[in-house]
């Protein structure tokens, strides 16, 4: 291995946030989680077509916070499990 050999250890949070496995599972994970969340919370505004620009913005948080949420939890898991397997060898 050579000093320009980055691990997933050493790589930044937005590096690992970035890669398209987490990208991938973070989109999944916020159209199903959002789309629930967006009906028990808008559901009759969005029946109805009848939500304003406010309650649009309300509707696209309602997607990015489990995209967020999927995202940190699946970086830190992929950091911790690469420290443990990193210690591991000896």
């Amino acid at each position: 291995m050579t000093d320009r050999t980055i691990t997933s250890v050493n790589k930044s949070f937005f590096a690992i946030a970035c890669s398209r496995a987490v990208v991938i599972r973070a989109i999944k994970v916020a159209v199903l989680v959002g789309t629930m969340l967006a009906f028990i919370n808008h559901g009759e505004k969005i029946l109805d077509l009848s939500f304003s620009s406010q309650d649009g913005f309300k509707i696209l948080l309602t997607y990015l916070v489990p995209y967020g949420v999927s995202t940190w939890s699946a970086v830190g898991a992929i950091k911790a499990k690469n420290t443990n397997d990193d210690s591991g060898d000896e």
